[in-house]
């Protein structure tokens, strides 16, 4: 029985040490080999996503110092609140381009902010105080439920899905103030943006660093077209390969398409600048128009029903799958 037993054990150790050099069964050292990880399968609610975007139209215009944004402001940092693991409340004053002074309030929820490696999420909820590619009322705000609400709402319900199931990397979502208040003859230089350029110059963290960033604007128009902005393409390309071929895959590239569609001096431009973290700007194209804007730009008609769930699931869904997998 001895000889028996000592003749099996001898099989099994030459066994075990063919299988170590063929590779086949080691799970140590170099020939180890390294399952591919599984995708992560990513939660989107356009439900709440458009409920968001109504619950910030409905308090009405929100450029900075008016009624609806005071009262948008408070929704917003209540909602962040409840749900980030930090929250930072930068407040300060603008002036802008036509001489009027305004206050500046950005709001930047951190998740998991120990983590050293980190993505950045940015939208602007500030709106335009006139309608100056309207033809009638062009002295009067609009309601900016795309170009505004569109981009928080779906940021709102990422934060909502981040505290549902945390990731190990660490998210931070900024909100910008004052984006819209701008000259768009271009004859003043940095009229735009005040929000994200206070940010530049005052890092809610010293010394801020983030992997990449992602910039939503204007994210939910029905049929909404997003190209490759210009600063994305030249600054961030890898990045907007990776968003851009996570929609194909998640079924949304009728929505993301593969073209210029020119460059937009927009908050991603100032973070970079103030940063040099790749970052890439997520905004509608319509060709058929001069500004190659939508229709609804900077008019009346930027209300509800420039809003689409379908659009907001598109660019909501492709950005939790980008952040879950990363």
């Amino acid at each position: 029985m001895k000889l028996k037993l000592l003749f099996c054990l001898s099989l099994l150790a030459l066994a075990c040490n063919n299988s170590d050099k063929n590779g086949q069964n080691t799970v140590s050292g170099s020939d180890t080999l390294q399952a591919e990880k599984p995708k992560v399968t990513a939660t989107f609610n356009e439900d709440s996503a458009y409920w968001y975007v109504k619950q910030q139209v409905d308090f009405g215009p929100r450029m900075p110092g008016s009624k609806g944004y005071n009262q948008c402001y408070k929704f917003l940092v209540t909602h962040f609140k409840q749900l980030a693991d930090t929250l930072y409340l930068q407040s300060s004053t603008a002036q802008t381009y036509d001489k009027k002074t305004i206050p500046v309030q950005n709001i930047i929820a951190s998740f998991n902010p120990k983590a050293e490696r980190r993505i950045l999420l940015c939208a602007h909820w500030d709106t335009r105080p006139f309608a100056d590619q309207d033809d009638v009322d062009q002295d009067k705000p609009i309601l900016g439920a795309n170009d505004g609400a569109s981009g928080v709402g779906v940021l709102m319900e990422v934060a909502a899905q981040l505290r549902k199931k945390p990731l190990d990397i660490g998210i931070d979502i900024i909100l910008f103030d004052a984006e819209d208040w701008g000259d768009n003859s271009g004859q003043v230089e940095n009229s735009f943006c005040l929000g994200s350029q206070y940010w530049g110059n005052n890092l809610h963290v010293p010394h801020y660093k983030a992997d990449f960033g992602i910039l939503l604007d204007m994210v939910g128009a029905p049929n909404a077209l997003f190209g490759y902005e210009g600063y994305s393409l030249a600054q961030a390309s890898t990045y907007l390969s990776l968003v851009w071929n996570t929609a194909a895959e998640n079924g949304y590239g009728n929505y993301f398409k593969s073209f210029d569609r020119g460059a937009v001096t927009d908050d991603h431009v100032y973070v970079m600048k103030a940063t040099r973290i790749p970052m890439i700007d997520i905004i509608d194209t319509d060709p058929s128009t001069s500004s190659h804007f939508g229709k609804y730009w900077h008019t009346h008609d930027d209300n509800m029903d420039a809003i689409d769930k379908k659009t907001l699931k598109a660019v909501g869904h492709t950005i939790m799958t980008v952040i879950s997998n990363y």
